[in-house]
């Protein structure tokens, strides 16, 4: 009698660590997950930012450049496409699809701004103008938060994913629902640098 006490409590503390051992697992990856999501809000902030900032841009330069219209509505289009793929991505950080869309977007604004700034060097009075100095510089300041923000989240996204796919995690994260984050990458080279700003 006393062996099948001591067999039935053995299984019931073999149960209650397993159970245990799940909760941590689980709390864990929903703290990755949630690290890692706000990591992305951080790049929302500043890509928002940025969206805010090329209006202004586009504004100064209209007055000078009235010659390269196909240019300014370029950046425009590729702004208003942008920051349409970063509301999807916030409202799903993470995910595959929103995550490339996005990365494919930020790359044909990155090329359109890139031509834009190419073409301002042709306009001496433009490269010359307070307002567009002072734009470009916040734009550049922008630039680099935001390839702050994404290493912060592509680190974050790191994390997770190691967690995700790691034993024991593995046995409770794709039943519970924890699908693998995409990072934030952008994959053509011409694509990885930022446009170029010049102050001469």
């Amino acid at each position: 009698m006393a062996g099948i006490g001591i067999g039935i409590v053995v299984a019931v503390a073999a149960v209650l660590l397993v159970v245990l051992i799940v909760i941590g697992i689980y709390n864990k990856l929903v703290t990755l997950r949630n690290r890692f999501r706000n990591a992305f809000a951080q790049i929302d902030v500043q890509l928002k930012r940025r969206y805010d900032l090329i209006p202004n841009l586009v504004e100064v330069a209209k007055g000078y450049i009235k010659h390269e219209r196909e240019t300014l509505e370029a950046v425009v289009q590729a702004r208003n496409v942008a920051a349409a793929a970063g509301q999807k991505a916030a409202q799903m950080p993470g995910d595959p699809a929103a995550m490339g869309a996005l990365a494919g977007a930020e790359g044909q604004l990155a090329g359109a701004l890139g031509r834009l700034f190419a073409v301002v060097e042709a306009y001496p009075d433009l490269k010359a103008n307070q307002n567009m100095l002072a734009l470009q510089e916040e734009l550049t300041s922008t630039e680099n938060k935001i390839a702050f923000a994404r290493q912060a989240y592509n680190d974050a996204v790191m994390a997770y994913n190691n967690q995700r796919e790691t034993f024991p995690s593995v046995l409770v994260a794709t039943p519970m629902g924890f699908q693998e984050a995409q990072l934030f990458e952008i994959e053509q080279p011409q694509e990885r640098e930022a446009p170029k700003v010049s102050f001469s």
